[in-house]
């Protein structure tokens, strides 16, 4: 491994790691996609099996052993080894988890080739909280849906914290953004995707009776918190779904309802 131990904060390599925000780290390397920072062995570690190339490791010192592992097929990769106290102040936050890694970002696919062999996918639309996005990203690995695509204005997957709310599952989950809804709806409806959209409307049915015989092929729309799904994507929906609810309660968390629909309109074998 090249190794170097941390004397001097100014150092080229280590801009990456020296308070950027994610949204700068994406403009690093524009047009061919910038980067993302994986945070922990064990994320770093799923970014690397899903094909994603390093661009280099900061860690503790006592990490080392991970490194190596990690690191065994890119002995090329710099890795930049630091006291706690130096790291923090180089990122500008507790390194609690020990080891970081500058990743380049993966090219997105078409959307047509994630439909290809998908039966059950997740759409995103315009939801704007990080947190949210992983753990949807969380029960979508988790409960069996084949991809995730999410609107242009949608939060970005591979934020830091999306990335480590879902576990590093962001990492291994298919996902690429959506066109507008004017092209997104033939595009989906020609792939054979009936789309349903959770939501609180007079006309929605509820999820027990959907589940009962759910279409072969099924696009779960979920939207923003507070406003919800939009009117284009509710017009875009076959139907409209909603989760029975007591106690006076309308509605629960996106990133709850998503495992909830996940799991009642699960795919068997």
């Amino acid at each position: 491994m090249q190794i170097t131990r941390i004397t001097d904060l100014s150092s080229p390599g280590l801009a990456d790691y020296s308070r950027l925000t994610d949204v700068a780290l994406r403009r690093v390397l524009e047009p061919a996609g910038g980067l993302y920072i994986a945070e922990s062995p064990k994320v770093i570690a799923r970014a690397l099996r899903a094909g994603h190339r390093p661009r280099s490791l900061l860690i503790q010192e006592q990490w080392m052993p991970d490194a190596e592992r990690l690191l065994a097929d890119w002995p090329d990769v710099p890795v930049y080894v630091g006291e706690a106290s130096v790291l923090e102040q180089l990122t500008g936050y507790n390194l609690h988890r020990g080891a970081l890694a500058a990743m380049h970002r993966p090219v997105l696919e078409p959307v047509e080739a994630l439909l290809t062999h998908a039966r059950r996918i997740v759409i995103l639309e315009d939801i704007v909280d990080h947190t949210n996005v992983g753990a949807i990203f969380r029960s979508v690995a988790g409960l069996g849906a084949d991809a995730v695509l999410i609107t242009p204005r949608c939060a970005d997957p591979l934020y830091r914290r999306s990335v480590r709310v879902s576990m590093g599952t962001v990492l291994q989950v298919p996902w690429t953004r959506l066109p507008e809804w004017s092209v997104a709806t033939p595009l989906l409806h020609a792939a054979g995707f009936h789309l349903a959209a959770l939501a609180l409307a007079d006309n929605a049915v509820s999820l027990d009776v959907f589940a009962e015989a759910p279409p072969e092929r099924l696009a779960i729309i979920l939207g923003a918190e507070g406003d919800g799904l939009s009117q284009h994507a509710l017009e875009a929906a076959d139907t409209v779904v909603t989760i029975p609810m007591l106690h006076g309660v309308d509605s629960l968390n996106v990133a709850s309802a998503s495992a909830v629909a996940l799991y009642a309109l699960r795919t068997r074998a």
